[in-house]
């Protein structure tokens, strides 16, 4: 039975550790993400994360209930990220568009962070902040309640799932990486066309294509979609 969280109020330390630092929730989930870019998933544990913090790894669960709900706290400061810098115009493409980069962006940012939490559901602020301003920018703009569902779940998974796609990539290995991409010039490039004629058509497109995140396209294309939709709605 995982242990209660104390309230805010009560579970602040009264003292600063050896270091001068006073321990919060927020300073916890910045430290666990600098670790994680460090050392990777593989490094972030209690022991680790406490020493880093000049703290008894016991300290953590007066603030979380276990690393399960330290893991969704780093996925919501991730979407809080993005929504520090996310302002909205009024005009609902614009809107949606700005939100899904900046989201994809902030996840990539932290590419060990994002593989982590990406496909996890925390309910906690951020995370429920950004779900009612992504359907209050469907439903002011004048879609029905069931097609703003609908265009929000594809914008929610298409934007996290291109960010847990990419981020993989950039958590990988450096020479992993490199290998990957080279793939595209080193054998995709040199397959003849006789046997492969479409991949040898598209083989210098490729190679500048693949290379780089798919997920601007996809987003206009499902933004397309929606105002197509909207459009319908209306008439």
């Amino acid at each position: 039975m995982p242990k209660p969280v104390v309230p805010e109020g009560e579970r602040r330390r009264r003292r600063p550790t050896k270091r001068g630092t006073v321990l919060s929730e927020e300073l916890i989930v910045r430290t666990a993400l600098r670790m994680l870019r460090e050392h990777g998933s593989a490094g972030l544990t209690a022991r680790r994360l406490g020493l880093a913090l000049d703290a008894d790894p016991s300290t953590l669960y007066r603030y979380f209930r276990g690393m399960d709900d330290l893991t969704l706290a780093i996925g919501d400061a991730l979407i809080g990220q993005a929504l520090d810098g996310w302002r909205r115009t009024g005009e609902w493409r614009a809107d949606l568009r700005a939100f899904g980069l900046a989201v994809h962006a902030a996840y990539v940012e932290h590419p060990q962070a994002a593989v982590l939490t990406a496909s996890r559901v925390s309910g906690r602020a951020n995370e429920l902040a950004a779900d009612e301003a992504v359907l209050d920018v469907l439903r002011t703009a004048g879609f029905p309640l069931p097609e703003a569902v609908r265009v929000y779940h594809a914008f929610i998974d298409t934007t996290l799932g291109f960010a847990a796609l990419d981020a993989a990539s950039l958590a990988l290995p450096r020479d992993s990486l490199r290998a990957d991409e080279d793939m595209w010039r080193s054998t995709y490039a040199r397959l003849p066309a006789a046997t492969h004629p479409r991949i040898a058509e598209a083989a210098p497109l490729l190679a500048t294509r693949m290379v780089t995140s798919a997920y601007p396209t996809a987003l206009e294309m499902l933004l397309d979609s929606a105002a197509a939709r909207l459009g319908a709605t209306r008439e």
